[in-house]
């Protein structure tokens, strides 16, 4: 009781100075999606909250934390108490379980799709900034799932942080890429959301050219879909279905289809179903890794909360501006404007076209392919 006085003290001191208090207008339908893509369950504790205690107890069981502040410590960068909130979502490739379906991986869980999610005070609008797989990046100490040290590499794969130290080093990784602290920490797997999107009936989109790529089981003609999970996943995955086969292509797909998925929500009809709802809610935890001040329903759903005025066109989705590492044609590398970027958002400010120019993502051949 005690940690959940002090969690809303906290969360209190972190509201907008002179942001609207008392009742509030009810939102535009379309504005409950951002829940759901951000792997939240806006919606997650409603029956719990209607004192069925055993839904509460069971969806609270399902959640998965990861102490990350305790294991970083003061080794962090200042938390800046300005109303925003940055937030490291990973999709996970840990090829486990239901996972394997999609081939093997030798070694270590990989974070397949990487977002730093940056909801400007206010919480009306938020800008996204994904960062390619392949980024060559220093990466700092961290330690290792068994419990050993990595030392510290000045040249490393993004992803290769999360395969060394889980979410622990993939957060103090990006920390140290941006000069961000992360305020929380998402993060959901392959198969967690396929069930997801089949619980949510699908997500319907238009394909402006064929999609065909057997590495990810996907076959879509160009025109009007309604895409159930095993499709949603290889859309969010095909690196050779669209254009020149490399991430910056399909991180633009990936940014399309949440965008979609935030439009598609708003016809699921979560409020007027119990049973859907419970059955989102249950699939939706059981698919969530967060870090520990997120891992409790009520933590999720006040969480959800401060983001519910905030719709897909609110949304500000950019590329990590990058260029071809000279050292490996494969890999790619952060431009120098990629400073300009992080210091805009450290300031809690958009962020300027000049930062973003140049960069190999910021205009693919994939762009517009998925409406």
């Amino acid at each position: 009781m005690a940690d959940e006085t002090r969690g809303r003290q906290a969360g209190a001191r972190r509201r907008r100075p002179g942001g609207p208090h008392g009742r509030r207008r009810k939102p535009r339908a379309r504005r409950t999606g951002w829940r759901i893509v951000l792997w939240t369950a806006a919606a997650l504790v409603v029956l719990g909250g209607s004192g069925i205690g055993y839904v509460y107890f069971k969806l609270n069981g399902n959640l998965h934390g990861v102490d990350i502040n305790s294991a970083l410590g003061t080794d962090r960068p200042d938390n800046v108490d300005n109303g925003s909130q940055d937030i490291l979502v990973l999709g996970s490739d840990s090829r486990a379980g239901d996972n394997n379906k999609y081939g093997r991986d030798e070694g270590s869980s990989r974070s397949d799709t990487a977002m730093i999610v940056h909801v400007y005070a206010g919480h009306k609008q938020a800008s996204v900034v994904s960062i390619p797989r392949d980024t060559m990046v220093p990466r700092p100490e961290c330690k290792t799932l068994d419990g050993k040290t990595s030392p510290a590499v000045r040249r490393a794969q993004f992803n290769d942080a999360y395969s060394v130290g889980g979410a622990v080093c993939a957060v103090k990784t990006v920390e140290a890429m941006t000069g961000i602290r992360m305020d929380h920490y998402l993060e959901v797997d392959f198969a967690g959301f396929q069930k997801l999107i089949d619980r949510l009936g699908g997500v319907e989109v238009t394909t402006t050219k064929p999609i065909h790529d057997k590495w990810s089981h996907l076959d879509l003609p160009a025109g009007k879909h309604t895409l159930n999970g095993e499709q949603s996943l290889g859309l969010v995955r095909t690196r050779h279905g669209v254009g020149d086969g490399s991430d910056l292509g399909r991180i633009k797909l990936q940014q399309a289809f949440i965008k979609a998925l935030i439009d598609q929500v708003k016809s699921v009809g979560l409020f007027t179903s119990p049973t859907k709802l419970y059955g989102i809610a249950d699939t939706a935890t059981k698919a969530l890794t967060t870090d520990s001040d997120l891992a409790s329903v009520n933590k999720l759903l006040s969480f959800a909360n401060g983001l519910k005025g905030i719709g897909s066109g609110d949304m500000h989705m950019v590329t990590l501006p990058v260029t071809t590492d000279p050292l490996d044609k494969n890999r790619v590398v952060p431009l120098a404007s990629a400073k300009e970027m992080w210091r805009a958002l450290h300031e809690d400010k958009p962020i300027p076209a000049s930062a973003l120019k140049g960069g190999e993502g910021t205009k693919t051949d994939a762009d517009g392919v998925v409406k």
